[in-house]
């Protein structure tokens, strides 16, 4: 679920790059473990999706998935948004900081 994005995909909504594990006494009739999935929204939903998707810098990413007890998933989703240039500088800055201290720490 780390790398993985929703996209609109002709008339539908598809969850992309989600690693699902193979069934493990299945032959090989089992399913690829990173296929496009499609997800299950009415039109409302859909509609309203599209048009925040679409703006510049806005993208569709899982955050959790449910499993029922019947075996089928539920898949939580949300708009995110991307880090601004100096949000990754202050990151890369604490991100050494904290290098250079477990460093001096070490020793």
């Amino acid at each position: 679920i780390n790398d993985s994005f929703c996209s609109f995909f002709e008339d539908g909504l598809y969850i992309r790059n989600m690693h699902i594990a193979e069934y493990s006494m299945g032959s090989f009739y089992n399913h690829e473990a990173k296929r496009d999935r499609q997800l299950l929204l009415t039109k409302r939903e859909l509609k309203k999706l599209k048009e925040k998707g679409e703006e510049r810098g806005f993208t569709i990413v899982p955050l959790r998935i449910f499993i029922s007890a019947r075996g089928f998933a539920k898949v939580e989703i949300a708009l995110a948004q991307g880090k601004k240039d100096f949000d990754k500088r202050e990151n890369i800055k604490e991100r050494d900081v904290k290098r250079e201290l477990d460093r001096v720490m070490k020793f």
